[in-house]
């Protein structure tokens, strides 16, 4: 009988970049050690680690007929033996050089999981300098061979996703850094360019062809790419007679580098406990069939009981099948080092990286879409919050920064804190960016943490400088959005030469949500409970009609922008004679939602909306309610925003495609 192997393959994919994730951390943990002089021995224990994935990766590679990972996982496996036998020496540089050589197996690994053959050139080229560091000065990396000066000519093709200016990136600004390598020509890609009525400023809709004429290798080029290799396709190729089709194989392609979660690992205690409720609920139906068969009047008080006990099964069923959902914070934690390692190398920065509470545990989906934002928030401490070594020493700190990622559960919810110990917000700066850019007035007399505010602002930066890494005023408006799209918060707190805070709280799990039910003309909908601040009855005198601002209301002394959600969703008028109104809060604002009346307290779960629709603006997903009857969930992120647009720009915005961030904000009325 022959056997497929092909049906253990994704097995040996997940398991391989589960590996070297692991090989990563401890390598990491080890590179403290070897920046000291003389480099000190690396621990046994973490080297025999890093040998063992290897040595299973070049073991499955070869059973599965991956004959090009088996060859550069053995060159690999060469080094880390003569590590494991002191023949060599950790020292700064093999640190680097083992780090590449992991991310050149990830890039194999990629590839052979998705039938490419993009980085198998890079991946050459590492392999000929493990081989020639093999052969050279021991604890020595020897230089790889000098670029040859001939020049060549490269076809680059870039399709950035249209995510990309959420990660806090700019791809004009990589285009500019292939420029300086030689002569470049420029090919826009507008096909996917919408109409003006669907435009979202904050997606990538352009892709470009780059020709590049220079004496430069393919492995400088992919460097440039580097930070954008997990939401964009990139293909580099090199240029002879021939000119390659525009469906080149890419270097990697998009989020397949850091080997995605397409599937979970599952503790086998949450199966058992999964199969136990099951059980148990199998028992409940058989006593309730008993009941229903021989039922009379007397058998109430059992059937009553029997449906409590139903209740309760559901619930442990529904409970165990959430934590089978649950992926631990340590997927996110641990590509901190590496982050750590490279920025900080690359702004000569030396900091110390302090993590805890990553064994907690979130939903998948949200585990997913926080991951870009957590290391957004690392990445702008390194860069505006650490000093340099001469900086801190003269501010009497030590020349070593800390930065402390924690992670805690509260009732429902997951605290994430991201604390550096560096200069602090540079307040005086932000105010005077925020009175240029006419967001506050000459004589503004605003606290620290309401300046502290204005740093998520979109396009807000105090940044001298524009680098790779900040200065263009996109990310911190990104990272607030994202993190509210979620249902969480984000709040920053600093002292000046003490350092910065950033705290997250996020809901545990996107599946089941508790809300409050309103009725809005015969229609019910759901609000998420977590944005809901107050409800109230509204008085006639409070409502005010500012020109081209739509309605206000005045509460307590604050003007809230008031949606009449029955306007809105072309509802018929209700019956109800009362003005009620839910206040939400959403990205640091409020809007009032009139609505005819408040219904219940109860806990949904949530039906995606972007599997067979286009979801409205204004709408978080779909549930069924306890009569079997469907009704939206209202998504307070967007009606707050859509809020903040003139009333004439609202028509239609609700029940058309998503036109998120389409319209020209406008700033309420102060306090």
């Amino acid at each position: 009988m022959t056997i497929d192997l092909r049906q253990f393959h994704q097995t040996f994919f997940e398991e391989s970049l589960e590996g070297l994730a692991v090989m990563e951390r401890e390598l990491l943990n080890m590179a403290g050690s070897a920046a000291t002089v003389p480099p000190s021995p690396p621990g046994a224990e973490s080297l025999n680690t890093m040998f063992r994935v290897v040595h299973s990766i070049k073991g499955g590679s070869g059973v599965f007929g991956f004959n090009n990972i088996a060859t550069f996982a053995h060159a690999l496996e060469s080094l880390l033996d003569d590590l494991r036998a002191a023949r060599r020496v950790l020292d700064p540089e093999i640190v680097t050089l083992l780090l590449q050589c992991m991310d050149g197996l990830r890039t194999l690994v990629a590839d052979a999981r998705s039938g490419d053959s993009g980085g198998a050139e890079q991946a050459a080229r590492l392999q000929q300098r493990l081989e020639r560091y093999m052969g050279g000065i021991p604890g020595r990396v020897q230089a790889p061979a000098p670029v040859e000066a001939a020049e060549r000519r490269w076809k680059i093709v870039f399709r950035p996703g249209p995510d990309l200016f959420r990660s806090g990136n700019d791809p004009l600004r990589i285009v500019r850094e292939i420029s300086e390598m030689g002569r470049l020509d420029v090919q826009a890609e507008t096909a996917a360019l919408p109409c003006w009525d669907q435009f979202d400023p904050e997606q990538c809709y352009l892709g470009w062809t780059l020709m590049l004429n220079g004496s430069v290798d393919r492995e400088r080029i992919a460097e440039v790419f580097s930070w954008v290799m997990d939401d964009s396709n990139v293909a580099i190729s090199p240029q002879t007679t021939a000119i390659v089709p525009p469906d080149a194989v890419p270097v990697t392609s998009g989020p397949a580098a850091d080997g995605p979660m397409t599937s979970i690992r599952v503790a086998t205690q949450k199966i058992d406990a999964l199969i136990n409720s099951v059980g148990e609920l199998l028992i409940t139906q058989s006593m309730l069939a008993q009941i229903t068969r021989d039922f009379s009047t007397d058998s109430l008080p059992l059937l009553f009981s029997g449906l409590s006990q139903l209740e309760r099964n559901a619930r442990d069923l529904q409970e165990g099948v959430m934590r089978v959902r649950m992926v631990s914070l340590s997927f996110i934690f641990n590509r901190l080092p590496r982050v750590i390692h490279d920025v900080g190398g690359k702004l000569g920065k030396k900091v110390e990286l302090r993590i805890s509470g990553e064994q907690n545990e979130l939903d998948k989906t949200v585990i997913e879409r926080i991951s870009d934002p957590v290391l957004h928030l690392v990445r702008n401490c390194l860069d505006h919050g650490i000093e340099g070594p001469a900086e801190r020493m003269a501010a009497g700190k030590p020349e070593t920064g800390v930065i402390t990622v924690e992670a805690s559960q509260k009732g429902g919810s997951i605290v994430i804190e991201i604390r550096d110990d560096g200069r602090g917000l540079p307040y005086e700066r932000i105010r005077a960016t925020g009175i240029a850019r006419g967001l506050l007035g000459e004589g503004d007399m605003s606290s620290e943490s309401e300046l502290a505010e204005l740093i998520f602002a979109p396009g807000f930066s105090t940044a001298e400088d524009v680098s790779d890494l900040s200065g263009r005023g996109v990310g911190m408006d990104i990272v607030r959005r994202n993190i509210a799209s979620l249902g969480g918060t984000i709040d920053v707190a600093s002292r000046p030469g003490q350092g910065t805070c950033f705290k997250a709280c996020l809901p545990l799990t996107l599946a089941i949500i508790d809300g409050l039910s309103v009725r809005v003309g015969p229609q019910v909908y759901l609000i998420p409970l977590v944005n809901i601040v107050e409800s109230v009855q509204l008085e006639a005198a409070q409502i005010r009609h500012p020109a081209g601002h739509g309605d206000l209301v005045s509460l307590r002394g604050e003007y809230l922008p008031l949606i009449r959600l029955q306007e809105l969703l072309g509802a018929p008028a209700g019956a109800s004679e009362r003005q009620l109104m839910v206040v939400v809060e959403a990205d640091g604002r409020k809007a009032g939602l009139c609505v005819d009346d408040l219904l219940d307290q109860q806990q949904v779960v949530l039906k995606s909306l972007d599997t067979h629709y286009r979801r409205p603006d204004g709408v978080l997903a779909a549930t069924v309610l306890g009569d079997g009857k469907v009704a939206l969930v209202l998504d307070p992120s967007s009606l707050v925003r859509l809020a903040n647009i003139p009333a004439s720009n609202r028509a239609g915005s609700f029940a058309g495609p998503s036109q998120t961030g389409s319209g020209k904000e406008v700033p309420c009325l102060p306090h």
